[in-house]
């Protein structure tokens, strides 16, 4: 039987895509299935490689299907025995590593809810979303303990080796029995507010959606050695990055650690890595460390999410590996919609495009009314979904041949190095400085991150460049250690809407003009 991963082409993904041909990918059915039965249990045959780590201080980890499935059913084991049932929430916050896949793929089997968390989050960054999702247990390492013990009442448990030992008493076997429709993950992303912490609630069946992307997206085939260095407490390193690859049975590369452009160029020359997606900004990274002429690929297909990608690095892709960067665009709310069909021979990718829709997808460009825009002309982006035509809250356009182009987002959310911020999360973390009166945050451009925060602070104390590090490592205490603002202003008023809001755009168009 053909599957939808037999085919190559942006024609066939046209005439050959169905849902009903996703499932076919997958061992389980509409009322039963286990996303990780599907990315690591089913893949056990031999000593295939599930894994390789790529650490930033330059060891390599490498971890087989067979590891990864004892393993987690070691930990599925000592969960239950710790009372852990069905629907409980478990928080994850490890770097990638065999004690962050045994337990993320361990809780799941149980039918327990994995909650991944980014391992930069401060205090406050982990009590928020720990008082939101109440986990039982908070998996973690020992530096992160200390900050997270006290939080919520929750119990944290240290992955270090005597643990990883000790769940060796446990039964290797687990057979998992979660129906489809059954939680299997809360994800926070990057942009949650203070006043909204909500998490992304998916289910088991959110990993046949996933291979919409997976296939078109991020070209993913059978035979594929695929490396994503984006961090999986985040959408596109879990579900692109981790999950999507695995479920077909494809070895992953990750990065764990502090970023290093080169240490990830090595690892992708080392192992003879053909697929690669990750953030514009690690593309721009790669590019400024200036030894990417000093290794050798083997990459096939190259792709990007977060946000758009400047014309100097998409020519350093192209140049460097021999592949275009092929755009691959979505939301939280509508999943990924536009693509650049990575792998597709016979699909023109171009300089600057968000691509094309998935298949079975409707994307228009839509005015101030809601009616379609001429080609060229700059609107709304909206997807059709339920009956229904949901706003992106990105500005776009469409060209003649049907490309689709960013124009920016229509709201106050930072993108800065592939991460989404909120402008209200940092100002309130500015605010807690006992010497700040009134602060905003916004965007501005920055050739390596596409964006940085710039911060506006209205204060009696003189603006000095002290005084801009206390607030600058306050935020990195109380929030993540990204989400700092790296300009700060002192001003004397901050511009007001007629109902008191700080009016960031008046801000952002200041900054344009300037």
């Amino acid at each position: 039987m053909t599957k939808l991963t037999d085919y190559t082409s942006f024609a066939d993904a046209q005439n050959q895509y169905s849902a009903d041909k996703l499932w076919q990918l997958f061992d389980g059915n509409r009322a039963h299935l286990n996303i990780a039965h599907e990315c690591i249990d089913r893949h056990v045959d031999g000593e295939r490689t599930a894994v390789i780590i790529a650490h930033a201080d330059g060891r390599d980890e490498i971890l087989s299907f067979r590891e990864l499935a004892e393993g987690s059913s070691r930990f599925a084991h000592y969960l239950a025995a710790e009372g852990v049932r069905s629907g409980d929430r478990i928080a994850v916050m490890l770097e990638p590593s065999r004690p962050f896949y045994v337990a993320l793929f361990g809780t799941m089997k149980l039918g327990a809810i994995a909650v991944p968390l980014f391992t930069l989050f401060g205090p406050d960054g982990i009590r928020l979303r720990v008082e939101d999702c109440s986990p039982k247990l908070l998996v973690t390492n020992s530096e992160k303990a200390q900050v997270a013990t006290g939080i919520g009442n929750i119990k944290v448990v240290v992955a270090d080796e005597e643990f990883m030992s000790g769940l060796e008493r446990h039964s290797s076997g687990f057979t998992p029995k979660t129906r489809a429709d059954d939680f299997a993950i809360f994800q926070y992303t990057s942009g949650t507010t203070r006043e909204l912490p909500e998490a992304v609630k998916h289910t088991h069946r959110s990993i046949v959606t996933l291979m919409l992307a997976a296939l078109y997206g991020t070209g993913l085939r059978p035979g594929d050695r695929f490396f994503c260095p984006s961090s999986p407490a985040w959408g596109h390193g879990m579900w692109h990055g981790t999950l999507a690859p695995l479920a077909l049975g494809i070895t992953i590369g990750a990065y764990s650690g502090k970023f290093n452009a080169e240490r990830l160029l090595r690892a992708l020359q080392d192992h003879r890595f053909t697929n690669i997606a990750a953030a514009a900004t690690h593309y721009r990274m790669m590019r400024n460390a200036g030894v990417a002429s000093r290794y050798r690929y083997f990459l096939e297909k190259v792709s990007f999410t977060g946000e758009p990608i400047d014309s100097e690095t998409e020519k350093f892709v192209q140049a460097t590996f021999g592949h275009p960067a092929c755009s691959m665009y979505g939301t939280t709310e509508t999943g990924v919609t536009l693509v650049s069909y990575p792998g597709a021979k016979d699909f023109m990718v171009k300089p600057g495009s968000l691509g094309k829709p998935v298949p079975g997808v409707r994307v228009e460009v839509q005015d101030a009314n809601g009616m379609p825009c001429a080609p060229g002309v700059t609107g709304e982006l909206k997807v059709w979904r339920r009956d229904r035509w949901i706003p992106t809250k990105d500005l776009g356009r469409v060209d003649e041949a049907g490309y689709f182009y960013h124009g920016g987002r229509a709201d106050d959310v930072i993108i800065s190095a592939g991460w989404t911020m909120s402008a209200v999360e940092i100002e309130d973390a500015v605010l807690k400085h006992p010497d700040v009166l009134e602060a905003a945050a916004i965007g501005v451009p920055d050739p390596l991150r596409g964006q940085v925060v710039k911060a506006f602070v209205v204060s009696n104390r003189p603006g000095d460049d002290a005084f801009s590090r206390e607030i600058e490592d306050l935020v990195r205490s109380r929030l993540s250690q990204h989400e700092y603002p790296r300009q700060i202003a002192f001003v004397t008023a901050l511009p007001k809407t007629p109902a008191g809001k700080v009016n960031r755009k008046v801000l952002r168009a200041r900054e344009q003009a300037a």
